[in-house]
């Protein structure tokens, strides 16, 4: 087992969120180990397995526990993140149990609903979790998924529990003004030692420079190169850079906004061979035939994946 990595480390800089693919109603293990070699190689800051782009809510415990492990063995010494979201909080513990014997250096934890959530239920959630886990927790805030809507009020509450480290936003403003008020706003209310990630890939490059400390990418799990440009320019103060960086890439943004991120990005693992054809959990059947030659079209006229 690979011991987890400082609890600092997961919390900034450019996490990489790969897809779980599956072929034959099982987890594709030789092909996400596959994907998570080439985004430890590229030298991604810290890789996010079982986020929503991981699809983590159609496997089973034994699945998620074994993709867990594949992403501690394939990472190298890159830190991995294992999300641990679940229906019940029992569950949620079973999961940070596993992810912690893999040897995940953080977790990832979204509040997943079928019967409608309170500002109660959910910090209940973090409570009971952050007691009984030793790992950085990270609070993953993914209103379109989960249906549930955070509000400024309650990530400061949950962000004053023992072991939050970190918050997963949801797209910040276009503008870049708007987004640097919205992220200092936050400042006001998270503890000091709160690091604060964009997601949304389309608004990235605005978060970093508006001084969020992490970019939690999708993209980045399948296409990491361009990801990391946009991260490091940011980083260095090189506004402009970032966001013409991230311009470039508009229609795959366009086609992230018509036909949701997991979709397309299935798409172009699967145009890339990085996963076999219709690789999703079903019911999810993917794109349509014309959509993916779209999604083939954008890929070759950007030179991604090369």
């Amino acid at each position: 087992m690979k011991s987890a990595n400082s609890a600092a480390e997961p919390l900034r800089g450019l996490s990489a969120f790969p897809l779980t693919p599956i072929a034959d109603h099982r987890v594709d293990e030789t092909a996400y180990a596959r994907i998570v070699g080439r985004l430890a190689a590229a030298r991604v800051d810290t890789i996010t397995a079982l986020g929503s782009t991981g699809s983590y809510a159609y496997l089973t415990r034994a699945e998620r526990a074994r993709v867990a492990a594949l992403a501690v063995e394939h990472a190298g010494a890159t830190p991995v993140v294992v999300g641990i979201g679940a229906l019940r909080t029992e569950h949620v513990l079973e999961h940070a149990a596993d992810a912690e014997a893999a040897g995940a250096a953080a977790l990832l934890l979204a509040p997943m609903t079928y019967q409608a959530l309170t500002a109660d239920d959910v910090y209940g959630l973090f409570d009971d979790v952050t007691s009984a886990v030793s790992l950085p927790v990270i609070l993953y805030d993914n209103p379109g998924t989960t249906h549930f809507a955070f509000t400024e009020e309650l990530y400061a509450a949950i962000a004053r529990l023992p072991r939050v480290t970190s918050i997963k936003i949801p797209a910040l403003p276009a503008d870049s003004a708007a987004a640097a008020d919205r992220v200092q706003r936050l400042r006001q209310v998270l503890p000091a030692h709160v690091t604060i990630g964009v997601s949304g890939d389309a608004s990235a490059a605005t978060g970093l420079s508006a001084s969020c400390d992490a970019w939690y990418s999708v993209i980045a799990g399948t296409l990491p190169e361009p990801a990391l440009a946009i991260t490091r320019a940011a980083q260095a103060g090189r506004a402009d850079e970032a966001a013409a960086l991230s311009a470039r890439l508009a229609p795959l943004w366009e086609l992230f906004a018509e036909h949701g991120s997991l979709r397309v990005t299935a798409a172009i693992a699967e145009h890339l061979d990085l996963a076999r054809p219709y690789c999703l959990p079903l019911p999810i059947k993917g794109l349509g035939d014309a959509d993916r030659r779209r999604v083939a079209r954008v890929v070759e006229e950007l030179g991604l994946g090369r």
